[in-house]
Order: structure tokens, then C-alpha cells, then sequence
């Protein structure tokens, strides 16, 4: 007797819908600030207890105008903008000194909301990424040291040796290399969105003007 395919009784893509129905997103809801609106939701998030709720996609472009994205980690809310961590000299790190414009989206699907967020990136000062670095477990910063990110690697067995012989060179208290460190994206535009029955999503748009931010309603 053959195996069922398990794709077989698998819904087709084209089938797969739901109606978004937990909330909505008015004006009369929404502070001038966008950044205490974020403040807000990212709280409900975590009450909520959505897994990882600061993973976030990060896009970025080359200097041809290529686009690439993967999923990073908020790892702080600054005064003026949101902040990760990575090395200098990985695909996405050469991507921002090329060209610091990028792109972020937090997707909340449990609270069916999603966060849009263009604007610049720039190096957060090396006492700050220090700070941070020596937070990270041992075993993390370790690996920050070990990992050539991006670059190929000839075998699994590889990336595993660089990291034994780095945890025997470093010890336990190796400090942050030069190469890795942290990015504050200062926003230029943050979209809110807020699924709705119908596909009639509520989206507002903040744009910063000057000192301020105007708002906006999108249709969905």
C-alpha cells in the first residue's frame, strides 16, 4: 500500500483566506506621535504573547538598487527610531553602507497587525554596541567572532571548528569585535495596519514633516 502525498488533502493556495475581525484602528485612536502609537501596539504584542514579537523584516538595496530582506531582532526602541544588531561586514551590512535606506515590517498576526517602517540607518555609537555585546550570552558573542556572516563555508564542520577555536582563544570574557555593532533606523514613514472584515483593512500612514509627523488614511 502507497503512502497518501500529503500535499493531496493539502488546501490550495489560492484557497487560503481568513476574515480579520479582533480590532480596528481610528483616528480618534490614534496619538499624533507615531512612535508612542508603535509603543503601544508593541505592548500589546508582548501581553498578547506572540512568539518573538520583535522579530521584524529588514530590507535593504544594493548599490545597483537590488533589493534583499531576512528577519532580524529589535533589540531597542530608541528616542528616534529602532535598533538591531549584526556584523558590519555581512550582506546586509555591506547593503547599508552602500546605500543606508532601508525597510522594516513587524507582522503581529495573532493581533492581525502589521508595522511598516521606512527610513535610514546609521551606526549607533561603539559605546553603546559595546554595552550590549557584553548583555549577550557567552556562547553568542563567541559566535559573533567565529562567524565570517555571509561568506561561504565549505562544511557545517567548519563554522563548528572556528567557533571551538575561538572559544579557546577568547575565554570567557571576550570583548566586542570591531566588526559588529548595532543600527538605529530613523523612521521617515511608519504605516499602520489593521486587519478589517472585507479585506476593508484600516491603514494610517505618518510621515515626518519636520519636527512632526502628518498623518494620513491609505485604502486598503
Amino acid at each position: 500500500m502507497q503512502n497518501a502525498d500529503p500535499s493531496s488533502s493539502a488546501t490550495p493556495i489560492a484557497d487560503l483566506r481568513r476574515d480579520y475581525r479582533r480590532s480596528e484602528l481610528l483616528e480618534a485612536q490614534a496619538p499624533k506621535d507615531p512612535l508612542v502609537l508603535f509603543d503601544q501596539w508593541f505592548a500589546q504584542a508582548q501581553q498578547a504573547q506572540v512568539p518573538e514579537p520583535n522579530a521584524m523584516t529588514l530590507a535593504t538595496v544594493n548599490a545597483q538598487g537590488h533589493p534583499s530582506a531576512r528577519i532580524v531582532l529589535l533589540k531597542g526602541r530608541e528616542q528616534d527610531g529602532f535598533s538591531f544588531f549584526t556584523n558590519y561586514l555581512s550582506h546586509k551590512g555591506q547593503e547599508l553602507a552602500a546605500n543606508p535606506h532601508c525597510a522594516l515590517v513587524f507582522l503581529w498576526d495573532e493581533l492581525e497587525r502589521q508595522v511598516r517602517i521606512e527610513g535610514v540607518a546609521t551606526q549607533l555609537p561603539a559605546a553603546q554596541s559595546d554595552a550590549y555585546f557584553l548583555s549577550r550570552p557567552l556562547g553568542s558573542r563567541i559566535g559573533a567572532w567565529a562567524s565570517p556572516q555571509s561568506q561561504p563555508l565549505s562544511s557545517r564542520a567548519e563554522i563548528e571548528q572556528r567557533y571551538a577555536d575561538m572559544a579557546e582563544r577568547l575565554g570567557d570574557a571576550p570583548s566586542r569585535p570591531e566588526h559588529w555593532g548595532g543600527y538605529n533606523v530613523r523612521p521617515t514613514m511608519i504605516e499602520f495596519w489593521q486587519g478589517r472584515s472585507s479585506r476593508l483593512h484600516d491603514r494610517l500612514r505618518y510621515e515626518r514633516s519636520g519636527e512632526g509627523w502628518q498623518r494620513q488614511r491609505l485604502a486598503p
